[in-house]
Protein backbone atom coordinates (compact mmCIF):
# COMPACT_ATOMS: atom_id res chain seq x y z
CA UNK A 1 0.00 0.00 0.00
CA UNK A 2 1.31 3.40 -0.71
CA UNK A 3 1.33 5.42 2.21
CA UNK A 4 3.84 8.61 1.28
CA UNK A 5 4.82 10.33 -1.71
CA UNK A 6 8.55 8.67 -2.01
CA UNK A 7 6.96 5.31 -2.96
CA UNK A 8 9.07 2.85 -4.81
CA UNK A 9 9.12 2.11 -8.83
CA UNK A 10 5.62 0.38 -8.58
CA UNK A 11 4.31 4.20 -7.83
CA UNK A 12 6.38 6.11 -9.71
CA UNK A 13 4.15 8.48 -11.80
CA UNK A 14 5.19 7.16 -15.89
CA UNK A 15 6.51 9.30 -17.98
CA UNK A 16 3.59 12.53 -19.39
CA UNK A 17 4.37 10.89 -23.27
CA UNK A 18 3.24 7.63 -22.06
CA UNK A 19 -0.37 8.85 -20.92
CA UNK A 20 -0.58 10.39 -24.48
CA UNK A 21 -2.01 7.49 -26.68
CA UNK A 22 -4.44 7.61 -29.59
CA UNK A 23 -8.15 8.90 -29.40
CA UNK A 24 -10.93 6.81 -29.34
CA UNK A 25 -12.57 5.71 -31.71
CA UNK A 26 -14.73 8.14 -34.11
CA UNK A 27 -18.33 7.54 -35.64
CA UNK A 28 -16.86 7.93 -39.35
CA UNK A 29 -18.53 10.53 -42.01
CA UNK A 30 -21.36 7.84 -43.06
CA UNK A 31 -22.81 5.08 -41.40
CA UNK A 32 -25.14 2.26 -42.82
CA UNK A 33 -28.69 3.27 -42.05
CA UNK A 34 -30.12 0.72 -39.66
CA UNK A 35 -33.87 0.85 -41.73
CA UNK A 36 -32.75 1.16 -45.46
CA UNK A 37 -29.29 0.00 -45.38
CA UNK A 38 -27.94 2.78 -47.28
CA UNK A 39 -24.95 4.85 -46.23
CA UNK A 40 -25.85 8.01 -45.07
CA UNK A 41 -23.70 10.70 -43.80
CA UNK A 42 -23.93 11.54 -40.04
CA UNK A 43 -24.89 14.61 -38.59
CA UNK A 44 -22.55 16.76 -35.74
CA UNK A 45 -24.63 15.39 -33.15
CA UNK A 46 -24.14 11.65 -34.33
CA UNK A 47 -27.30 11.12 -35.84
CA UNK A 48 -28.10 9.86 -39.39
CA UNK A 49 -28.91 12.76 -41.69
CA UNK A 50 -32.74 13.05 -43.20
CA UNK A 51 -32.69 10.93 -46.48
CA UNK A 52 -35.09 9.28 -48.89
CA UNK A 53 -36.33 5.46 -49.21
CA UNK A 54 -36.70 5.44 -52.79
CA UNK A 55 -40.40 6.94 -51.89
CA UNK A 56 -41.26 10.52 -51.69
CA UNK A 57 -41.13 10.30 -47.96
CA UNK A 58 -38.11 10.47 -45.36
CA UNK A 59 -36.52 6.98 -44.48
CA UNK A 60 -37.73 6.04 -41.02
CA UNK A 61 -34.39 5.79 -40.30
CA UNK A 62 -33.53 9.69 -40.54
CA UNK A 63 -31.99 11.32 -37.74
CA UNK A 64 -31.63 7.45 -35.30
CA UNK A 65 -28.44 7.91 -33.79
CA UNK A 66 -25.59 5.70 -34.02
CA UNK A 67 -22.24 4.58 -32.71
CA UNK A 68 -21.17 6.63 -29.19
CA UNK A 69 -24.37 9.29 -30.15
CA UNK A 70 -26.70 6.10 -28.68
CA UNK A 71 -25.23 5.94 -24.98
CA UNK A 72 -27.23 8.02 -22.43
CA UNK A 73 -25.88 11.24 -21.12
CA UNK A 74 -26.32 13.19 -18.18
CA UNK A 75 -28.10 16.32 -18.29
CA UNK A 76 -27.64 19.27 -15.94
CA UNK A 77 -31.35 18.01 -14.21
CA UNK A 78 -30.03 15.31 -12.60
CA UNK A 79 -31.55 12.57 -15.43
CA UNK A 80 -29.93 10.66 -18.09
CA UNK A 81 -31.88 10.50 -21.56
CA UNK A 82 -31.65 7.35 -23.25
CA UNK A 83 -31.19 9.04 -27.42
CA UNK A 84 -32.72 5.04 -28.73
CA UNK A 85 -35.93 5.25 -26.59
CA UNK A 86 -36.21 8.64 -26.23
CA UNK A 87 -37.03 7.54 -21.58
CA UNK A 88 -35.08 9.58 -18.98
CA UNK A 89 -33.66 7.88 -15.94
CA UNK A 90 -32.93 9.51 -12.84
CA UNK A 91 -29.15 9.47 -12.04
CA UNK A 92 -28.09 7.17 -9.46
CA UNK A 93 -26.22 9.98 -7.63
CA UNK A 94 -29.16 12.14 -7.74
CA UNK A 95 -31.02 10.06 -6.29
CA UNK A 96 -28.62 9.59 -3.55
CA UNK A 97 -28.63 13.17 -2.84
CA UNK A 98 -32.34 13.56 -2.74
CA UNK A 99 -33.68 10.87 -1.35
CA UNK A 100 -30.97 10.07 1.57
CA UNK A 101 -29.67 12.20 4.43
CA UNK A 102 -26.38 13.91 4.51
CA UNK A 103 -25.67 14.70 8.38
CA UNK A 104 -21.95 14.58 7.96
CA UNK A 105 -22.13 17.55 5.31
CA UNK A 106 -24.11 19.59 7.70
CA UNK A 107 -21.39 19.53 10.10
CA UNK A 108 -18.66 19.57 8.08
CA UNK A 109 -19.97 22.98 5.91
CA UNK A 110 -20.67 24.52 9.91
CA UNK A 111 -16.99 23.69 10.80
CA UNK A 112 -15.68 25.36 7.62
CA UNK A 113 -17.88 28.39 8.31
CA UNK A 114 -16.29 28.88 11.79
CA UNK A 115 -12.56 28.26 10.79
CA UNK A 116 -13.03 30.94 8.68
CA UNK A 117 -14.56 33.43 10.57
CA UNK A 118 -12.38 32.77 13.15
CA UNK A 119 -9.30 34.09 10.35
CA UNK A 120 -11.17 36.89 9.61
CA UNK A 121 -12.05 38.06 13.04
CA UNK A 122 -11.24 42.15 12.26
CA UNK A 123 -12.94 41.84 9.28
CA UNK A 124 -16.12 40.61 11.02
CA UNK A 125 -15.84 43.01 13.70
CA UNK A 126 -15.54 46.03 11.02
CA UNK A 127 -18.44 44.44 9.01
CA UNK A 128 -20.96 44.72 11.93
CA UNK A 129 -20.56 48.08 12.04
CA UNK A 130 -22.13 48.62 8.72
CA UNK A 131 -25.08 47.08 7.09
CA UNK A 132 -24.10 46.83 3.70
CA UNK A 133 -20.68 45.26 4.25
CA UNK A 134 -22.60 42.81 7.65
CA UNK A 135 -25.14 41.73 4.01
CA UNK A 136 -21.48 41.06 1.88
CA UNK A 137 -19.64 39.00 4.64
CA UNK A 138 -22.52 36.80 5.64
CA UNK A 139 -22.74 36.29 1.92
CA UNK A 140 -18.87 35.47 2.16
CA UNK A 141 -18.85 33.36 4.92
CA UNK A 142 -22.48 31.68 3.75
CA UNK A 143 -20.47 30.52 0.19
CA UNK A 144 -17.27 29.11 1.27
CA UNK A 145 -18.21 25.13 1.88
CA UNK A 146 -19.20 25.85 -1.91
CA UNK A 147 -16.26 26.84 -2.80
CA UNK A 148 -13.98 24.14 -1.37
CA UNK A 149 -16.56 21.64 -2.33
CA UNK A 150 -15.96 22.75 -5.94
CA UNK A 151 -12.05 23.12 -5.76
CA UNK A 152 -12.14 19.62 -4.07
CA UNK A 153 -14.62 18.83 -7.44
CA UNK A 154 -12.65 20.43 -9.44
CA UNK A 155 -9.59 18.02 -8.85
CA UNK A 156 -11.90 15.08 -8.43
CA UNK A 157 -12.76 15.81 -12.02
CA UNK A 158 -9.58 15.99 -13.12
CA UNK A 159 -8.22 13.07 -11.62
CA UNK A 160 -10.92 10.80 -12.95
CA UNK A 161 -10.18 12.23 -16.75
CA UNK A 162 -6.83 11.12 -16.31
CA UNK A 163 -7.51 7.74 -15.17
CA UNK A 164 -10.10 7.03 -17.44
CA UNK A 165 -8.17 8.35 -20.81
CA UNK A 166 -5.02 5.81 -18.99
CA UNK A 167 -7.42 3.19 -18.67
CA UNK A 168 -8.86 3.42 -21.90
CA UNK A 169 -5.92 4.43 -24.03
CA UNK A 170 -7.57 7.97 -24.48
CA UNK A 171 -5.79 11.52 -25.87
CA UNK A 172 -5.48 13.22 -21.64
CA UNK A 173 -5.84 17.05 -22.18
CA UNK A 174 -2.22 18.48 -22.02
CA UNK A 175 -3.30 20.92 -19.16
CA UNK A 176 -4.05 18.08 -16.77
CA UNK A 177 -0.96 16.35 -17.68
CA UNK A 178 1.25 19.79 -16.96
CA UNK A 179 -0.80 20.13 -13.71
CA UNK A 180 1.58 19.12 -10.54
CA UNK A 181 -1.24 19.18 -8.01
CA UNK A 182 -2.43 16.04 -10.20
CA UNK A 183 0.72 14.07 -9.34
CA UNK A 184 1.16 13.01 -6.60
CA UNK A 185 -2.80 11.38 -7.10
CA UNK A 186 -1.55 9.76 -10.53
CA UNK A 187 1.22 8.13 -8.65
CA UNK A 188 -0.49 6.28 -6.41
CA UNK A 189 -3.38 5.42 -8.66
CA UNK A 190 -0.63 3.57 -10.64
CA UNK A 191 1.17 2.45 -7.38
CA UNK A 192 -2.73 0.94 -6.48
CA UNK A 193 -2.65 -0.88 -9.83
CA UNK A 194 1.03 -2.43 -9.80
CA UNK A 195 0.62 -3.28 -5.84
CA UNK A 196 -2.78 -5.59 -6.51
CA UNK A 197 -1.67 -6.50 -10.20
CA UNK A 198 -4.80 -4.48 -11.52
CA UNK A 199 -6.46 -6.00 -14.90
CA UNK A 200 -9.19 -3.18 -15.87
CA UNK A 201 -12.22 -3.87 -18.01
CA UNK A 202 -14.62 -1.71 -18.56
CA UNK A 203 -14.50 2.68 -17.09
CA UNK A 204 -16.75 5.35 -16.70
CA UNK A 205 -19.12 2.99 -18.09
CA UNK A 206 -22.97 4.01 -18.29
CA UNK A 207 -25.16 1.35 -16.73
CA UNK A 208 -28.91 1.70 -16.57
CA UNK A 209 -32.03 -0.26 -14.97
CA UNK A 210 -35.11 1.02 -16.96
CA UNK A 211 -37.29 -1.54 -15.10
CA UNK A 212 -36.57 0.45 -11.96
CA UNK A 213 -35.84 3.58 -13.72
CA UNK A 214 -32.29 4.96 -13.20
CA UNK A 215 -29.22 4.88 -14.72
CA UNK A 216 -25.44 6.10 -13.80
CA UNK A 217 -21.91 5.83 -14.67
CA UNK A 218 -19.57 3.50 -12.58
CA UNK A 219 -15.87 4.24 -12.49
CA UNK A 220 -14.67 1.12 -13.31
CA UNK A 221 -14.54 -2.59 -13.42
CA UNK A 222 -11.54 -4.46 -13.12
CA UNK A 223 -10.00 -8.34 -11.88
CA UNK A 224 -7.42 -8.41 -9.32
CA UNK A 225 -5.96 -11.95 -8.36
CA UNK A 226 -4.72 -10.52 -4.74
CA UNK A 227 -7.77 -8.92 -4.13
CA UNK A 228 -10.02 -12.02 -4.63
CA UNK A 229 -7.57 -13.86 -2.73
CA UNK A 230 -8.05 -11.95 0.38
CA UNK A 231 -11.78 -12.11 -0.06
CA UNK A 232 -11.77 -15.48 -0.84
CA UNK A 233 -13.35 -15.54 -3.66
CA UNK A 234 -12.13 -17.28 -7.21
CA UNK A 235 -9.46 -15.56 -9.16
CA UNK A 236 -11.89 -14.79 -12.15
CA UNK A 237 -13.75 -12.47 -10.27
CA UNK A 238 -15.63 -9.12 -11.90
CA UNK A 239 -14.62 -6.58 -9.44
CA UNK A 240 -16.27 -2.78 -9.24
CA UNK A 241 -14.21 -0.03 -8.26
CA UNK A 242 -15.00 3.96 -7.34
CA UNK A 243 -12.18 6.28 -6.73
CA UNK A 244 -13.23 8.75 -3.76
CA UNK A 245 -10.28 12.27 -3.73
CA UNK A 246 -11.96 14.07 -0.83
CA UNK A 247 -11.31 13.78 3.16
CA UNK A 248 -8.06 12.99 4.32
CA UNK A 249 -6.64 9.43 4.90
CA UNK A 250 -7.42 7.40 7.78
CA UNK A 251 -9.65 10.17 9.86
CA UNK A 252 -12.47 9.07 11.56
CA UNK A 253 -15.84 11.23 11.87
CA UNK A 254 -18.04 11.65 15.19
CA UNK A 255 -20.23 9.13 13.43
CA UNK A 256 -17.35 6.59 13.03
CA UNK A 257 -17.25 6.40 9.37
CA UNK A 258 -13.84 7.40 7.41
CA UNK A 259 -13.83 10.21 6.26
CA UNK A 260 -13.92 10.78 2.41
CA UNK A 261 -15.47 7.39 1.92
CA UNK A 262 -19.81 7.21 3.25
CA UNK A 263 -21.52 4.23 3.65
CA UNK A 264 -23.14 5.65 0.42
CA UNK A 265 -20.70 4.31 -1.77
CA UNK A 266 -21.92 0.96 -1.04
CA UNK A 267 -25.71 2.29 -2.23
CA UNK A 268 -24.10 3.84 -5.35
CA UNK A 269 -21.99 0.96 -6.38
CA UNK A 270 -24.86 -2.01 -5.69
CA UNK A 271 -27.08 0.68 -7.88
CA UNK A 272 -24.81 0.00 -10.74
CA UNK A 273 -23.96 -3.32 -9.95
CA UNK A 274 -27.76 -4.10 -10.33
CA UNK A 275 -28.16 -2.08 -13.78
CA UNK A 276 -28.74 -5.38 -16.18
CA UNK A 277 -27.72 -3.06 -19.13
CA UNK A 278 -24.30 -0.80 -19.99
CA UNK A 279 -23.03 0.61 -23.18
CA UNK A 280 -19.47 0.37 -24.69
CA UNK A 281 -17.60 3.37 -26.37
CA UNK A 282 -18.99 2.26 -29.25
CA UNK A 283 -22.41 2.71 -28.17
CA UNK A 284 -23.07 -0.85 -28.41
CA UNK A 285 -25.58 -1.66 -25.86
CA UNK A 286 -24.45 -4.71 -23.67
CA UNK A 287 -25.69 -7.46 -21.13
CA UNK A 288 -24.02 -6.39 -17.97
CA UNK A 289 -21.34 -9.52 -16.32
CA UNK A 290 -22.09 -10.53 -13.19
CA UNK A 291 -19.71 -8.21 -10.68
CA UNK A 292 -19.13 -9.39 -6.98
CA UNK A 293 -21.26 -8.04 -4.07
CA UNK A 294 -18.39 -6.17 -2.77
CA UNK A 295 -16.75 -3.93 -4.30
CA UNK A 296 -14.05 -0.99 -3.70
CA UNK A 297 -13.78 2.36 -2.79
CA UNK A 298 -9.96 3.79 -3.60
CA UNK A 299 -9.19 6.39 -1.59
CA UNK A 300 -6.94 8.74 -3.34
CA UNK A 301 -4.98 11.72 -1.70
CA UNK A 302 -1.34 13.33 -2.42
CA UNK A 303 -0.54 11.16 0.74
CA UNK A 304 -0.94 8.02 -0.47
CA UNK A 305 -3.93 5.53 -1.01
CA UNK A 306 -6.37 3.53 0.78
CA UNK A 307 -8.48 0.46 -0.79
CA UNK A 308 -11.22 0.25 1.04
CA UNK A 309 -13.78 -3.15 0.90
CA UNK A 310 -17.41 -1.95 0.47
CA UNK A 311 -20.36 -4.26 0.77
CA UNK A 312 -22.69 -3.41 -2.53
CA UNK A 313 -24.75 -6.94 -2.86
CA UNK A 314 -28.08 -7.73 -2.33
CA UNK A 315 -28.98 -5.65 0.76
CA UNK A 316 -27.61 -2.75 -0.23
CA UNK A 317 -29.71 -2.41 -3.42
CA UNK A 318 -32.55 -3.14 -1.49
CA UNK A 319 -31.55 0.28 0.69
CA UNK A 320 -31.26 2.28 -2.31
CA UNK A 321 -34.29 1.52 -3.60
CA UNK A 322 -36.13 2.66 -0.86
CA UNK A 323 -34.00 5.90 -0.86
CA UNK A 324 -35.74 5.99 -4.58
CA UNK A 325 -38.77 6.06 -3.68
CA UNK A 326 -37.80 8.73 -0.96
CA UNK A 327 -36.21 11.03 -3.52
CA UNK A 328 -39.25 10.56 -5.95
CA UNK A 329 -41.84 12.01 -3.06
CA UNK A 330 -39.49 14.49 -1.90
CA UNK A 331 -39.52 15.86 -5.41
CA UNK A 332 -42.81 14.90 -6.23
CA UNK A 333 -45.89 13.91 -4.24
CA UNK A 334 -44.05 16.09 -0.98
CA UNK A 335 -45.40 19.40 -3.14
CA UNK A 336 -48.67 18.02 -2.58
CA UNK A 337 -48.95 17.07 1.19
CA UNK A 338 -49.59 20.44 2.44
CA UNK A 339 -52.44 22.46 1.75
CA UNK A 340 -53.48 26.46 2.37
CA UNK A 341 -54.68 28.04 5.58
CA UNK A 342 -57.92 27.07 6.22
CA UNK A 343 -60.08 30.53 7.40
CA UNK A 344 -62.51 30.18 9.91
CA UNK A 345 -65.90 28.57 9.28
CA UNK A 346 -68.99 31.41 8.52
CA UNK A 347 -70.89 32.18 11.98
CA UNK A 348 -74.03 30.34 12.19
CA UNK A 349 -77.00 31.91 10.08
CA UNK A 350 -79.81 30.46 11.59
CA UNK A 351 -80.74 33.19 14.82
CA UNK A 352 -79.89 31.97 18.37
CA UNK A 353 -83.66 31.49 20.16
CA UNK A 354 -83.58 33.35 23.52
CA UNK A 355 -84.79 31.75 26.69
CA UNK A 356 -88.06 32.59 27.80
Amino acid sequence: MSTDDTHGPAGATPDPAELVQDPAPRVPPYHPCPSCGERVKVNADGRLSKHPRRVPLPCPGSYVPVGPARIPKRGGDGWYRDPVTGQRLRSVTTTLNQGSAKEALTFWAAKIVAELALDQVPDLVRAARNPAERTEMIDWLRAEPIRRRDDRGDVGKAVHRVIEARILGETVPPSLLADGSLRPYLRHFFAFVADWQVEFEASEMVVAHYAHQYAGTLDYLFYSAPLAARLGVPTGTLFAGDTKTGGELDQITYGGHRRGVYPEAGLQMAAYRAAPYGWLRSGERIAMPPRHEVGVVLHLRPGGYRLIPVRCGDAEYAVFRHIQAVAAWSTGAAKTVIGQPLAPPDPPTTPIRQAA
